[in-house]
């Protein structure tokens, strides 16, 4: 135990710093497997078109020579991938983006007075529109009386539509057979 603190010390004072007691070592990923490879272990296999695939074992070189698919074997990273098995830290569901909301001016109004009439309390809201109905009452008001006038009491609102004489669907089917035997 004094050895190992009389170490410490030492490295801290040479160093600045305390040793790190993890070491990192340089792995790659199987390609069929996805698998990490460690140093010493693995195949290289180059193709011709001149991909290079780096597999863990034999199984996994062989599985890829012969094109299976590592989606279709359950024990690859692939299917896990593609059946959502394990990493449980992404169970968390994406985040849908807000919609951003803008104004566009409309038909007989500028958007400079759409934002004022909003900027508005409501009170003053209230009585504009109360305002408006009055308005429009009145105007109701005086062209009902000059509507009334302009239509005579007798006569209907309207011409009457014509009847339908020599037509073949009508009443008289005789009729519509002579029209058809002159024809001829």
């Amino acid at each position: 135990l004094k050895h190992q603190v009389r170490r410490r010390l030492v490295s801290i004072a040479r160093y600045g710093v305390a040793p790190t007691t993890a070491m990192v070592i340089k792995t790659d990923l199987c390609s069929y497997t996805e698998y990490r490879i460690y140093p010493g272990h693995g195949k290289k296999f180059m193709a011709k078109d001149g991909k290079v695939s780096f597999f863990i074992n034999a199984k996994a070189a062989s599985l890829f020579k012969q094109r299976i698919k590592p989606v279709k074997l359950r024990w690859t990273q692939a299917w896990r991938r593609m059946n959502k098995k394990g990493k449980t830290d992404e169970t968390t569901k994406k985040r849908t983006r807000k919609v951003a909301k803008f104004q566009k001016a409309i038909v007989g109004m500028s958007l400079e007075d759409i934002k004022k009439k909003k900027a508005q309390k409501p009170e003053l809201r209230q009585q504009a529109k109360e305002a408006a109905a009055k308005e429009a009452k009145a105007r109701q008001t005086v062209k009902k009386p000059a509507a009334a006038k302009a239509v005579p009491k007798g006569k209907a609102a309207g011409p009457k539509a014509p009847k339908n004489k020599g037509g073949s669907g009508g009443a008289n089917p005789a009729a519509a057979t002579k029209k058809y035997m002159g024809s001829r």
